[in-house]
């Protein structure tokens, strides 16, 4: 059987009888009639469901997870969400990882699971209302089947941890009631929610559902799988992305037992970067890793570059220093408000400093791979992605089948960081399996995967600010150079600043006149999304400039930055957003009190603290450090975060944290540089990661208890580290030359 209730436009509710009298509650999308499940959960007459629930005879609950799973935790907060909702037990709750849930419809792919990305810090406020309709329907489904066999009205019966519950003490299990909810009608209109005082689960911490087997090396990561026939592809790119094959001789790599084929790849012309090889290769596919790489290794290959032989990271950043400082109008003019020039004229104080920020490589843990099988009329494929759709679209190109005729799974990602949003490498396993006739198993080795990134564009900020004679910042000049991250991806030109800023970050709400210039560079290395874009970089040159107009004022940093928030207030963001003053200025209070900032200026060591706010969530660090000559030293590290209300405290601790570690070992270690055209980086000696010597013992993390809608969280705690770790560094070293006379002037002055 199958009934739907609508929930709008595009997707309505559906209850469906499952295999053995089991109930099946989900969303589905209007469109969609045949969307692959997974086969733990098939069964008859399962057809299109989304984000769902299953409930079995035996009691068993099955929920499945919809978004990859990152490092983010997604796979057990989503889950989470449905069964607080439904009032199950979480410990006989099993999650299912939840493939790409595809039809189509006139050729036209139509997402039967809506929402899968992950690693953006949309897979929760995405799901937030949804998945509680999910599980308050399937509750009532269950209330209603006891009520008729008690015949008793339902809203005289509660349930809880799976059962549901008589007034005379009766309890009857919902696998019991499974098959006798699955019958039912559903409610003319949605029942309503929980009241939020009953919560469960929401706002409880638990551990991530796979986490043992994580940290007992049971989990399978796409690179862990394989089909029993399949090749393995090993590749060597052309050291220039926009270089050649020259010359080549495959004789003495073919000889190597256990070797098939060599093929030559090249990028497809007019496909969007990301979307197609990203640089030409050449593969050696062979029987084992084994025969593939010494095939490899035994190729004599000869590239030439192209235009970009002669490229630097050097030059650039000085071409792109050279325009923040000149006079030449902008690429784009990304914000002008108020007028900045005439403020100058009431100025007390003018204050410039230049930022620069190196390029970074994403260095997942889990290198680049995929598994892919091509059938006469369908693809089978495992493959690490944080968008399964924007994959699909790839196989569906290269290989011309409908939409619902690819079969994508996505199992543990060992780490996304904006890499797996795009999908070079799965066109490649594609053309290769294509081209050898065989299912193809794609690995790239660690320097490919240093070597051949879409990396983040180096940077350099130039900030000028001017402050009037009641110490109020009255006006703030950004001047922005980089390489845009969507070049080559079909983004007008006008809107190729949008991956390098945004027109009301932090703190443009809050400055009568404020400018923000935007300067193109040109450049032939591959750029993408990169965790924490484009706060990442932006935070790190505003909440260090902030720190040095509080130097010059000869003041605490932390009255600087509560004077420039002023009161708690709402203002309107350009992307229909609002930024709540209040909020951002309690993160920046919490981290302060909890590092003792009162001893700023009595410490022997450095304390910085920066904040900063994202898509309606809020962060602040503050930073202890110590310094023995050149020798870095990070005491204390505390973090604030808002996110509204949050769905599972302990996996959003181990988020902020994870995050905090990956920004302090971007800050202290990473550089992607790049000379004769060439990355010069090859494994993790040249990039290195940062040791456990050198991150502090603990992470101190504070989350906010608030009861609005939540807020992403995946990459909110990495803007604000690095500023926080430079000013405090500043304060641990350069200020110690002058430390008495400024600390007396400060202390008069507080």
């Amino acid at each position: 059987m199958s009934q739907g209730i609508r929930l709008s436009r595009r997707r309505f509710l559906q209850v469906l009888a499952g295999t053995a009298g089991s109930l099946l509650v989900g969303i589905r999308f209007a469109e969609a009639t045949d969307a692959p499940l997974p086969p733990a959960l098939l069964g008859d007459n399962v057809h299109g469901l989304g984000p769902y629930v299953r409930i079995d005879e035996d009691g068993s609950v099955l929920i499945g997870a919809r978004d990859p799973d990152t490092g983010t935790g997604v796979a057990t907060s989503l889950p989470r969400i449905i069964a607080d909702e439904l009032d199950v037990d979480w410990n006989n709750v099993r999650v299912v990882a939840l493939g790409l849930g595809v039809d189509s419809r006139n050729g036209k792919p139509v997402w039967s699971y809506g929402h899968q990305v992950g690693g953006t810090g949309t897979s929760i406020p995405a799901a937030w209302r949804d998945l509680r309709q999910a599980g308050a329907v399937a509750r009532w489904l269950l209330l209603q089947a006891a009520a008729r066999r008690l015949g008793l009205a339902a809203s005289r019966l509660r349930s809880e941890n799976g059962m549901v519950i008589a007034p005379d003490g009766r309890r009857f299990s919902y696998g019991s009631l499974a098959a006798d909810a699955s019958k039912i009608a559903l409610p003319t209109t949605l029942p309503p929610l929980k009241n939020p005082a009953d919560y469960r689960l929401i706002g409880h911490g638990v551990g991530d559902v796979d986490a043992r087997a994580i940290v007992t090396g049971q989990t399978r990561y796409a690179i862990d799988h394989f089909y029993g026939d399949a090749v393995v592809a090993v590749l060597s790119h052309c050291p220039w992305p926009d270089g050649k094959l020259a010359r080549i001789d495959t004789t003495d790599a073919l000889a190597v037992d256990g070797v098939l084929k060599v093929v030559q790849l090249r990028p497809e012309p007019g496909q969007p970067a990301g979307s197609t090889v990203i640089a030409p290769a050449v593969a050696v596919l062979a029987e084992n890793t084994w025969a593939a790489l010494q095939g490899q290794a035994r190729l004599k290959l000869e590239w030439k570059p192209g235009a970009s032989g002669d490229a630097s990271s050097n030059a650039l950043e000085q071409q792109a220093l050279a325009l923040v400082g000149g006079k030449s109008a902008p690429t784009t003019r990304v914000r002008n408000i108020g007028d900045v020039d005439a403020a100058g004229k009431k100025a007390a104080r003018r204050l410039e400093a230049t930022y620069f920020q190196p390029w970074l490589a994403h260095a997942t843990a889990e290198t680049t791979n995929c598994l892919v099988r091509l059938d006469k009329d369908r693809a089978s494929l495992v493959v690490p992605t944080q968008a399964p759709q924007a994959a699909s679209a790839v196989v569906q190109r290269l290989t011309g089948l409908a939409a619902d005729k690819i079969d994508i799974r996505v199992p543990r990602v060992g780490g996304g960081y904006g890499r797996r949003l795009d999908h070079d490498y799965v066109a490649e396993a594609v053309m290769l399996a294509k081209a050898i006739n065989k299912p193809v198993r794609l690995l790239w080795s660690r320097e490919q995967d240093l070597r051949n990134d879409y990396y983040r564009s180096g940077s350099v900020h130039q900030l000028g600010a001017i402050i009037d004679r009641k110490r109020q910042l009255l006006a703030w000049n950004q001047r922005m150079a980089s390489a845009s991250a969507l070049t080559g991806r079909g983004v007008p030109q006008d809107h190729l600043w949008t991956s390098e800023l945004q027109a009301d970050q932090f703190p443009a709400p809050l400055v009568p006149n404020y400018r923000s210039d935007w300067y193109a560079l040109e450049s032939a290395t591959p750029r993408g999304p990169m965790r924490g874009m484009p706060h990442l970089s932006n935070a790190f040159a505003v909440e260090s400039f902030i720190d040095e107009i509080a130097h010059q004022m000869r003041e605490d940093p932390l009255k600087t930055r509560l004077r420039i928030l002023g009161e708690a207030r709402q203002l309107p963001l350009d992307n229909g957003r609002t930024l709540d003053v209040g909020r951002l200025a309690n993160v920046l209070r919490l981290v302060a009190d909890r590092i003792e900032w009162k001893n700023w200026l009595r410490t022997v060591n450095g304390l910085g603290i920066a904040c900063w706010h994202v898509d309606g969530a809020y962060v602040a660090h503050a930073i202890e450090a110590a310094m023995q000559g050149d020798k870095l030293t990070i005491q204390r590290v505390v973090c604030a975060v808002d996110v509204g209300r949050v769905i599972n405290p302990t996996g959003l601790h181990g988020q902020v944290a994870g995050a905090t570690l990956d920004a302090l070992s971007i800050a202290m270690n990473a550089a992607i540089t790049v000379k004769g055209g060439q990355v010069q980086q090859h494994d993790l000696r040249d990039y290195p990661l940062a040791s456990m010597a050198q991150l502090p013992n603990d992470v101190e993390v504070i989350t906010v208890d608030d009861d609005r809608d939540p807020a992403g969280a995946s990459f909110l705690a990495m803007p604000t580290v690095a500023p926080a770790l430079a000013n405090a560094v500043f304060r641990a070293s350069a200020v110690r030359v002058r430390r008495l006379p400024l600390m007396k002037e400060l202390l008069r002055l507080l």
